[in-house]
């Protein structure tokens, strides 16, 4: 069988860079007649002037007109609909002093975002910026503090924070407000980096290496989430809030009745490995193109480093939206096993669930991790760690999914979860069984013995207590892959539908029962 692509990348269609004006990006993002803006004329002598100038509102104003802008600040403030749905909006203008923030305009700022967060608006932020204002020195400076601070008292809240880098974005704007999204994508060919070329230039007599603060690159290092054309931003970020957003109005999550599961038939475990481990059997890409709707895969780990291996998505299965973090074995296959960077990615996708109160959803599908120096120095076993912390102290509802093969430490890494359901030709095992035979027995050729020994098995995992519900494959995943992907639906739909419905205090007393009374095989 052949694996779709993830569906509904981010960055799909791009088209031709163009760099629009904070007018035209509203123009672009917003539905009709439906902006109005939050702005206030700057207050006179305060507003973006030279140090040691206090120029009034009239010459501030002058600036921006001389450049084409008719504004009076770099940055505009207000809000409107998005595809119907109200939102805030903070955008820069570059042609008005090359967009930089001085005190004016990160008080404007600061006063949106909270006017965001009283509104219960979700933000959507798009900077266009050569940094904080030189020319008002420190005091321009220092509120770097201020934005940040905003935008963490915003997302405290449970609000939506989705950003949008134009050309060129760098700097303290950069370093504040533009680095902070729950989702990050940018312009095509935008220039974003910390350090302005020009400055380098200066300082270090020699031009910034090419290629390097680029959006493109930035995407291929995992520190932002896709690069997308200015037109198709609307159409993204659409998607992204019917997921992270508040449900549309008269929108319930409606209980799914219970379906009666169906009985799985007993497999031998050497035998449920090897089907486990066909081609053509359904991995993550197909489960969600088949079953989920409105997704949208983000591709940043947040803290640099990409591992295709590990996806991270936004997603609804029926009406229960979530944040999906998933295995793909496909990835996997070609471009290696799991590392550190993927887990980190995970971890991005549980601060996420966590922050906006959203149901999380691991998938797990691995033949093991990344053994090599680059894992081991870069906190391997750290970031298991960290994901397993993590995933006991989650504060929303928790289901996991052990689809087909389950290895090892970056397996366990996405196991603890309120609900776990597994298909029933999947397993987990604390090391790959050829390589636990070799050191039980001295040889690999003793694996269908050890896959028996060791209660591998989705069965075995039902009678132990880690497994909820089993969900059957007629006779296996592979041969019917649409059928068993839909099937896998319904039951995850059903399992958030259910979790939502229990309080987070009995959630969390009963979350890690399940482990500490599990017991080894007779």
């Amino acid at each position: 069988m052949t694996q779709p692509p993830l569906p509904r990348r981010a960055d799909a269609g791009l088209a031709t860079p163009r760099h629009p004006s904070a007018a035209s990006f509203l123009d672009l993002v917003l539905d009709p007649g439906t902006w109005r803006s939050w702005d206030t004329p700057p207050v006179r002598g305060i507003a973006a002037g030279l140090a040691g100038q206090r120029p009034d509102e009239a010459a501030v104003a002058g600036m921006g007109a001389l450049r084409g802008t008719r504004m009076d600040e770099a940055l505009v403030t207000g809000m409107g609909e998005l595809r119907g749905m109200p939102v805030a909006v903070v955008a820069g203008e570059f042609a008005f002093r090359a967009g930089s923030v001085g005190v004016t305009a990160a008080d404007r700022l600061v006063a949106a975002v909270e006017r965001a967060t009283a509104e219960r608006l979700p933000l959507v932020a798009s900077p266009a910026s050569g940094g904080m204002r030189m020319q008002e020195g420190t005091a321009a400076f220092v509120r770097m503090v201020g934005m940040a601070g905003a935008i963490a008292r915003h997302k405290a809240a449970r609000l939506p924070y989705l950003v949008y880098l134009r050309h060129p974005t760098t700097g303290g704007v950069l370093a504040s407000w533009g680095s902070l999204g729950h989702v990050t994508f940018a312009e095509p060919g935008a220039l974003i980096g910390f350090t302005g070329p020009r400055v380098y230039e200066q300082i270090s007599g020699e031009p910034f290496p090419a290629g390097v603060q680029t959006a493109e690159n930035l995407h291929a290092h995992g520190l932002i989430d896709g690069v997308i054309a200015p037109e198709r931003f609307a159409e993204v970020a659409a998607r992204v809030l019917a997921v992270l957003g508040p449900p549309a109005t008269g929108v319930a999550e409606r209980l799914l009745p219970a379906a009666t599961p169906e009985p799985p038939r007993e497999v031998a475990a050497w035998e449920l490995v090897t089907r486990s481990r066909r081609p053509e059997r359904p991995g993550l890409r197909f489960l969600l193109d088949v079953a989920a709707e409105d997704v949208t895969v983000l591709d940043g780990s947040g803290s640099g480093g990409a591992d295709p291996g590990l996806a991270l998505a936004l997603a609804r299965f029926g009406e229960a939206r979530c944040v999906l973090i998933g295995q793909d074995r496909q990835a996997q296959r070609s471009s290696g096993p799991i590392g550190p960077a993927g887990l980190r990615k995970a971890r991005r996708g549980m601060a996420i669930a966590a922050e906006l109160g959203l149901p999380l959803v691991t998938v797990i599908d691995t033949p093991g991790a990344a053994l090599s120096r680059e894992a081991e120095e870069g906190g391997l076993a750290a970031e298991i760690a960290g994901c397993l912390a993590s995933l006991a102290d989650q504060p929303g509802p928790t289901l996991s999914v052990l689809l087909g093969e389950g290895v090892g430490g970056v397996a366990i890494a996405l196991l603890p979860a309120d609900r776990t359901i597994a298909a029933q030709h999947a397993w987990l095992s604390p090391l790959p069984l050829e390589g636990a035979s070799a050191l039980l027995h001295h040889t690999v050729a003793r694996a269908p013995e050890v896959a028996r020994e060791q209660g591998i098995r989705a069965l075995d995992l039902l009678r132990l207590g880690v497994v909820d519900q089993v969900v059957a494959e007629h006779p296996d995943a592979a041969d019917e892959p649409r059928a068993f992907c839909r099937r896998l639906g319904r039951v995850i739909a059903d399992e958030l539908g259910r979790l939502a419905r229990h309080a987070p205090t009995d959630r969390a007393a009963a979350r890690m029962r399940r482990y500490r009374d599990a017991r080894p095989p007779a």
